[in-house]
């Protein structure tokens, strides 16, 4: 599906990172894959590369550096003259704009959340623009359902509903030279970024009991599985889309104290 492609992962922290399932099932799809890490974080980036099927080379990426922007660029540019698609799997609140401290967040942790999850996609969209504009491709980012207000999501939340926005902007700003841009927005799952987020085990407990296909924490494979589709050709008319990976949870309404099937 993905053969002769050249894809960009960022998000890679450990083997447990979605962005790392991703890695796997596009090589294993064909694909030749950089990965992007961040400062001390980068080592655990660079153990997690080595466990790929083809271990890949890791390339400092702070997405609000303007300057690490610029040399992924360049580095890709030497590497491989064009790029056919990336995977935008980075997001970072302080832990003041988490928790339910709602109220209370100060202005500049609130920027914060929504410069490193949001804009972000925009910033390393701008910077990819140059080795995608020739032949096309495909930007795919990972969110989580921002059509309603999670408890302790706080500011990540709405830094979320940030990204859903910027994604459709930039799919028409983009879409003229070819390139689509979508998200995927993935049900709960068990990553070390996960473990940071206050309350993760009540959402844990909340999908399993209401998803309608039912929804495993421990199993990205699913989530791997379409943002692979959306960096495929098999995706070539499909721009703007938020695609739910979640089980069905996001289409029902669950009610309090009662199971997904009523009949039971």
């Amino acid at each position: 599906m993905l053969t002769g492609k050249r894809l960009l992962i960022t998000g890679v922290l450990t083997r447990d990172s979605i962005a790392w399932h991703v890695a796997e099932r596009a090589q294993q799809a064909g694909a030749e894959v950089v990965l992007t890490g961040f400062g001390r974080a980068r080592r655990l980036t660079e153990r997690a590369a080595k466990q790929l099927p083809a271990p890949p080379d890791v390339l400092e990426l702070d997405v609000n550096s303007g300057a690490d922007l610029r040399a992924v660029h360049d580095d890709l540019a030497s590497r491989w003259g064009s790029l056919d698609g990336a995977l935008h799997a980075i997001a970072f609140a302080p832990p003041d704009a988490l928790g339910g401290g709602f109220l209370s967040a100060p202005p500049e942790s609130a920027e914060a959340a929504f410069r490193t999850s949001a804009f972000s996609l925009k910033a390393l969209s701008a910077a990819l623009l140059p080795l995608m504009r020739e032949r096309g491709g495909s930007i795919v980012g990972l969110d989580f359902d921002a059509s309603t207000a999670w408890p302790a999501y706080d500011w990540m939340g709405v830094a979320k509903a940030g990204l859903e926005s910027v994604s459709r902007y930039l799919a028409r700003y983009l879409g003229p030279d070819g390139i689509r841009v979508n998200l995927v927005a993935a049900g709960p799952l068990r990553t070390l970024a996960a473990a940071a987020i206050p309350g993760f085990e009540q959402l844990e407990a909340r999908w399993s009991e209401h998803a309608p296909l039912g929804w495993d924490v421990d199993d990205p494979a699913p989530v791997a599985d379409a943002v692979c589709f959306l960096l495929s050709d098999l995706a070539r008319a499909i721009s703007g889309e938020i695609l739910h990976v979640d089980g069905g949870f996001h289409a029902v309404a669950p009610v309090a104290g009662a199971p997904a099937d009523p009949s039971k």
